[in-house]
């Protein structure tokens, strides 16, 4: 009866220990989701707030630069234009010649000008690609590494855990064999009825350890099947998580498109305003 009792303790405790291990691997997939959802915004707001300034950085450098470039060519519209006046009063005969130099060298300021401003977009926008590239690259990386922690720590666990189960196996084994041997030395010199009563009891007891081993037999089975569950989780996780970046990063690519489609629209305009005003001016001359 007590041994009997014994065993029965030992199933109730192995039925609670394995509940109590599953539900502490749940929670602890949970706190590790919270924990990345987290740091995942925390990078993405980082890395929104570079950009946002970065790009109100190159919009105030961009207004200097063609505030500059104005004031610039208004001077030396207006040096020229006093020239022109002084070599007027004693030449004559140059006045078209001077007029055509005049226009040629506008156009050629203004060509170099708008060239180095598509060269600045060009570089500004393969930039911005390398940047976006390498954040990528980065998150993709840093998931991994906690992911494969984290698969190495249950591992850890769940071997430790068999190495436990083995142990108390083998050693509730060696208990009972001794006691059989025990027993059988104790008691050679009864009678027969004796004998088989000590058979019967040896076949219950085998009946016992092999019922145990094929307990522990299924539940390694059920560990098994658990850990591939999780490797396809974790697959279909990492999938999901790198359409996510790329959806982000074609959303990017869109807006600065329209961006510099409107920046070109704007300088467009902003050219034919310059070239209706001086057909007015030579007009007025």
């Amino acid at each position: 009866r007590c041994f009997y009792n014994q065993k029965v303790l030992q199933k109730a405790f192995g039925e609670w220990k394995e509940q109590w291990t599953v539900c502490r691997e749940k929670k602890l997939s949970l706190r590790a989701d919270n924990h990345y959802r987290h740091l995942l915004l925390n990078l993405i707001l980082k890395a929104w707030r570079a950009y946002v300034c970065q790009q109100q950085g190159k919009r105030n450098k961009c207004y200097v630069a063609e505030s500059h470039a104005k004031r610039q060519i208004l001077l030396r519209t207006w040096q020229r234009w006093l020239l022109y006046v002084g070599v007027q009063r004693t030449k004559r005969g140059m006045q078209t010649v001077a007029l055509a130099f005049r226009e040629r060298s506008c156009l050629r300021i203004s060509w170099a000008v708008w060239r180095r401003q598509q060269y600045q977009k060009c570089s500004g926008r393969k930039m911005n690609i390398l940047a976006l590239q390498h954040w990528a690259q980065s998150l993709q990386f840093r998931a991994w590494l906690q992911w494969r922690e984290l698969y190495l720590h249950t591992q850890n666990e769940k071997q430790k855990e068999t190495r436990a189960v083995t142990h108390h196996q083998h050693w509730e084994l060696r208990r009972c064999v001794g006691a059989w041997l025990g027993y059988l030395n104790l008691h050679r010199v009864k009678k027969r009825q004796n004998e088989l009563a000590q058979e019967f009891h040896r076949s219950r007891t085998l009946r016992r350890c092999f019922s145990n081993w094929q307990l522990s037999w299924e539940c390694r089975r059920t560990v098994q099947a658990h850990q591939r569950d999780l490797e396809k989780q974790a697959a279909r996780i990492a999938l999901w998580r790198a359409f996510a970046h790329w959806k982000h990063y074609v959303v990017l690519c869109v807006e600065e498109a329209q961006q510099c489609e409107v920046a070109e629209k704007h300088y467009k305009c902003h050219l034919l305003v310059l070239q209706k005003y001086w057909n007015l001016w030579k007009s007025r001359l």
